[in-house]
């Protein structure tokens, strides 16, 4: 089971992280929140878009020479300034709401990060690192 850390930004805004079930960092937030409700509100949109995304094959390949435009909610596939493959989530609302932690070397390598989202975001557990210890 994946799980959601939820940090506060020095400006006091929300952000997240994905992490799977092996400890590594998956996703983070495309952008940051205002209000811890609406971080959470995100968090669930990942679980649900990622699932529809790879249920009915929502991912838009970027990376070839003419790309199948995708309806949204979708996966982007792109190359980053290095050369790396990276993907980002779109909401069905047309903003990207998480994207890739790390460049990956291979198509492949980004394809198993989409599927690692899919499945780790569904039920994530919470961490709030906000919270006052």
């Amino acid at each position: 089971m994946g799980k959601f850390v939820i940090k506060k930004t020095p400006t006091g805004a929300f952000n997240f992280s994905l992490y799977a079930a092996n400890k590594e960092k998956i996703a983070v937030a495309s952008q940051v929140y205002s209000t811890k409700a609406a971080c959470k509100k995100g968090m669930e949109s990942i679980g649900k878009n990622a699932v529809k995304c790879i249920a009915e094959d929502r991912v838009e390949d970027q990376t070839l020479k003419t790309p199948t435009t995708k309806t949204c909610p979708k996966f982007e596939i792109y190359f980053d300034k290095a050369g790396l493959y990276r993907y980002r989530l779109i909401a069905t609302n047309g903003e990207s709401i998480a994207m890739s932690e790390e460049g990956y070397k291979s198509k492949s390598g980004v394809m198993n990060g989409i599927k690692s989202v899919s499945v780790n975001a569904v039920d994530a557990e919470i961490v709030d690192e906000t919270l006052e210890k």
